[in-house]
């Protein structure tokens, strides 16, 4: 529902909000492509419909673009339009993630998916993607995205026991590892979390997934929890891995850490990136200890 962001998500689904001039989602979309996966899935619910607008054609726009000769402007229209094949279905009830990743069943087939959520970015010169895809063709079963968020923090997240690291991942020069998972938990109270190893929002999963999912019940808050299904197939002997990622990861979920991510990426922009350093050089420098920025008139 968006709460963390109202009253702006009261007519704007969340994964719409502009991270720098585009959508999260769109991020999500361009990294599934570039990883070789140009059919996309998205489970959706009520009061969404803008982002089936969002990823179809408008013609209208791109006549009126085409006619003033904005070229720079159409491109970046048709960029969210031909990136991938997208399609929709709605998960009807909130039931969690694990229920969310059911209704592509029928979609997937008997194939490896990824699954990738909304809010969580990772920056497009971290193939994270590419090497969970690696370490599934490699290892088989189900791969999973980890990161060391401290053990203060493991509460807001699942958490994973593990064996000791396998190796690098290949193709990967960031030094992130591969290891092998022998236990997950939602949410452990952080003297009970098994490390402080966190599953971000990035999974490649193996159809046997979707029949534990159908055994799994509802969980932590009353819903079918994908964690819970993996560990699941962990007690069956399926294979379980993570990749331990060491690179760059922006929550768009939290209002602070959206607001991180849209300076994080400006900055790294060749058309706004030299202007946007030097202006943060100098507001800076500008404030005062203990808040505010001590400005009486407003600046360009």
């Amino acid at each position: 529902m968006g709460t963390r962001f109202l009253p702006a998500t009261k007519a704007v689904p969340k994964e719409l909000l502009p991270v720098v001039d585009r959508p999260a989602l769109q991020y999500i979309v361009e990294e599934a492509a570039r990883a070789g996966l140009p059919e996309v899935l998205m489970v959706t619910g009520r009061n969404k419909a803008a982002i089936e607008d969002f990823f179809d054609r408008t013609p209208e726009l791109e006549a009126a673009l085409e006619k003033k000769g904005d070229q720079s402007r159409l491109d970046a229209v048709h960029e969210s339009t031909d990136v991938a094949q997208v399609h929709f279905v709605r998960q009807g009830e909130a039931k969690g993630l694990g229920h969310a990743v059911l209704q592509a069943a029928a979609f997937v087939g008997d194939e490896p998916f990824a699954v990738l959520l909304g809010d969580d970015l990772i920056d497009a010169r971290d193939h994270l993607l590419e090497q969970m895809l690696a370490v599934q063709s490699e290892h088989g079963g189900c791969v999973i995205a980890l990161l060391d968020v401290g053990r203060e923090n493991i509460d807001k997240y699942g958490a994973v026991a593990i064996e000791e690291a396998e190796h690098t991942a290949d193709g990967d020069s960031s030094g992130d590892t591969v290891v092998r998972v022998t236990g997950l938990v939602e949410k452990p109270p952080v003297d009970e979390a098994p490390s402080s190893l966190a599953i971000i929002g990035r999974y490649v999963l193996s159809p046997e997934v979707f029949d534990a999912i159908r055994a799994t019940p509802p969980g932590r808050g009353g819903e079918i929890q994908l964690t819970d299904a993996l560990l699941r197939l962990v007690e069956q002997g399926h294979p379980v891995h993570g990749v331990v990622f060491s690179g760059r990861r922006y929550d768009t979920g939290d209002k602070l850490d959206y607001l991180k991510a849209v300076v994080r990426l400006a900055v790294e922009r060749d058309d706004l990136g030299p202007a946007l350093r030097s202006w943060l050089v100098e507001f800076v420098a500008q404030l005062p200890e203990g808040g505010g920025t001590g400005e009486t008139t407003p600046t360009a």
